[in-house]
């Protein structure tokens, strides 16, 4: 008996229905070459920066490093440490990369029907040509397969970079961070690698090993931060070396995007308290709260785009917290406000010409009644596409049919693949275009734009939009 080819459908993410799959393929064909902005994401620089770099065997590669992979096989009883996932006491864990794979596709049927089984068959099809599911019986072989593709010149990240297409790639960095591996790279004029500026480790004082952060912070200025003058003042120069070195965006998360003003004595107070590990209840939200208004001013000022990525409870696993530490897949979506929240913030600078604004956030309630609305009226204001857990084909419907009646397609920030996997980025973009011009023929079929009208959205959303929402544009000037 024959076994069928492993292919993707060339009709996946569209309508069943005729006239709307037509479209929908002549939109997707209209754009599908188009390269692909990445303007967020945590990809690690180093990949890069290094022309010698490889990915390492088939584990480290697909598996290690994608919490959105380990966190399945996690709950469905597997232990992260049989999958090798380094822990942060030193405690042994599996080493055995052939057999962590063979674990993985004994459960490899588990990711049927989810976004991660999506991407890993794009992977594993049009990146590396494998075509056969993977299953216990085959793992072996694919394990070999794919060992000896990752160590041709061609499967190297620079080459990929290449193939894939990637006209620009910001990667997500601390605020710490020298950023050797960018200068390194722009030495080379590879300077569509890009960082961002994250702060969150020092600006979030319940952070965990918050005052370890600001050590590091300390090293890198070269001075004690002693006051919240002084802290604000190095965060300054920080985000102005970040510009230097190309970065157009700063990204800042918090469990809800409460703001608030302090006064300066109020702050500095907060400040001397998180000093002394000595701070009361409420003071770390209410200095979140603050510094997300302290961040829009330096926006104002050094114009880089601010990101909001608030409605995660971070590591509701304190077993897997204490073990591994964070971004280990026990992060949890939270119900959140965002209305009376940012209105702080939005009174002070969510008219002025200078200030944009991007909200990603996780309580899809809030789509139509909360972050609609507000983009749909503050100028500063665009909302990021579909985030984490909505990164998927039904979550991206469900946010074009609840955001873009009010909102308006160009008050959306286009597509980004916020990921750590690299060679997911390709499978990822071609999700968002697919079901993006799904969306538009069906609108076009309805009668509610010309066909003419959804060739250009189709372009907006898979490209003008995130290089006008990221000041992406301006790299060409």
């Amino acid at each position: 008996m024959l076994t069928k080819k492993w292919t993707l459908s060339p009709n996946r993410c569209f309508d069943p229905e005729p006239i709307q799959r037509r479209l929908a393929h002549q939109f997707f064909e209209s754009i599908s070459a188009l390269p692909l902005v990445c303007p967020h994401g945590h990809v690690d620089p180093a990949l890069l920066a290094d022309p010698t770099a490889r990915f390492g065997s088939p584990t480290e590669l697909f598996l290690i490093p994608d919490h959105y992979i380990f966190r399945m096989l996690y709950s469905r009883g597997i232990p992260l440490q049989a999958l090798g996932i380094p822990t942060s006491d030193g405690s042994p864990v599996e080493t055995d990369y052939r057999k962590i794979w063979q674990l993985f596709a004994e459960h490899f049927y588990l990711f049927r029907g989810t976004p991660s089984g999506l991407w890993l068959k794009d992977e594993l099809t049009n990146v590396f040509g494998v075509d056969e599911p993977l299953n216990a019986r085959n793992a072996g072989y694919i394990y070999d397969y794919l060992t000896e593709q990752l160590a041709l010149p061609a499967f190297s990240p620079r080459a990929l970079f290449k193939r894939f297409n990637i006209e620009v790639l910001c990667t997500t960095d601390a605020a710490s961070d020298r950023l050797e591996k960018h200068q390194s790279l722009h030495a080379e004029g590879f300077t569509q690698i890009k960082p961002t500026f994250r702060p969150d480790a020092v600006v979030n004082p319940d952070t965990p090993g918050w005052r370890e952060n600001l050590t590091k912070l300390e090293s890198i200025a070269g001075r004690e931060i002693n006051t919240y003058a002084i802290f604000i003042q190095t965060l300054e120069e920080r985000r102005a070396f970040f510009k230097k070195m190309g970065a157009t965006a700063t990204d800042h998360s918090a469990a809800t995007p409460y703001t608030t003003r302090l006064s300066h004595q109020e702050a500095e107070t907060i400040f001397t308290r998180a000093l002394t590990n000595k701070l009361n209840p409420g003071d770390a939200e209410r200095f979140t709260g603050h510094m997300f208004l302290e961040m829009a001013r330096m926006s104002v000022e050094d114009g880089l785009v601010m990101q909001m990525h608030c409605g995660i409870m971070r590591n509701h696993n304190p077993d897997i917290f204490e073990r591994f530490g964070s971004d280990k897949g026990a992060d949890i979506p939270l119900k959140i406000e965002w209305t009376k929240n940012l209105r702080p913030l939005l009174q002070a600078y969510g008219n002025n010409q200078h200030f944009h604004l991007i909200l990603f956030g996780l309580d899809e309630s809030t789509y139509s009644r909360e972050l609609a609305p507000l983009a749909g009226h503050y100028p500063a204001v665009l909302l990021g596409p579909p985030w984490w857990f909505h990164d998927s084909v039904n979550g991206m419907e469900r946010y074009f049919n609840l955001v873009m009646e009010t909102a308006g397609l160009y008050n959306t920030a286009g597509f980004n693949d916020d990921t750590r996997a690299f060679v997911s980025i390709p499978a990822r973009h071609a999700v968002w275009r697919r079901v993006a011009c799904n969306w538009i023929a069906g609108l076009v079929t309805r009668g509610l734009v010309e066909e003419e009208d959804g060739y250009e959205m189709a372009r907006a959303l898979a490209y003008d939009l995130a290089k006008t929402a990221y000041k992406l544009n301006e790299m060409e000037e």
